[in-house]
């Protein structure tokens, strides 16, 4: 059968400090098909890009309703890159009608203080998707999330590579 469902358009953020490390949030619980697996919780922030939404304001916007960070430079973005949804079978579910997500990365360098780091107090109306958080070397991201975005993570490490060094 020939998959006819369109996938989500997305925005994620690889955000680097300044050592070159990238900011992860912990995944706490599932939405849909987006599940999380034992000790693959971690994920760099993503979310979904509104109806007319212009891509680098959807990912400051996305970045700020997950973490609470507004301070940050935009460094470069990747081409297009897309992922399937594993199997799931809520047709009611908000991302039933797509078949994954067709996203636009953007590398940024964080200006602010971790002091201002928040993942967990809800923004926007949206629940919080992270309840800690960490910096990681941006090599060892793509071996720390769940199997279906890894080949993602591994375009996304690759692509940005020159600003975690």
């Amino acid at each position: 059968m020939t998959e006819t469902r369109p996938y989500r358009p997305n925005v994620g953020i690889a955000l680097l400090n300044a050592e070159g490390l990238v900011f992860l949030g912990r995944r706490f619980r599932d939405d849909g098909p987006e599940i999380i697996l034992p000790g693959l919780e971690w994920q760099m922030p993503q979310g979904g890009v509104d109806a007319g939404e212009d891509l680098q304001a959807a990912a400051r916007r996305e970045l700020w309703e997950e973490t609470g960070i507004r301070d940050a430079d935009i460094l470069g973005e990747s081409g297009w890159l897309t992922y399937e949804f594993p199997p799931f079978e809520d047709p009611n579910h908000r991302l039933a009608h797509f078949r994954g997500q067709r996203q636009k990365w953007f590398a940024m360098r964080f200006k602010g203080r971790e002091a201002d780091i928040d993942p967990v107090t809800p923004r926007n109306g949206q629940p919080a998707e992270f309840d800690a958080w960490r910096w990681e070397r941006l090599e060892r991201v793509p071996d720390l999330v769940v199997p279906f975005r890894r080949e993602v993570y591994r375009a996304v490490a690759q692509a940005f590579v020159m600003f975690a060094a």
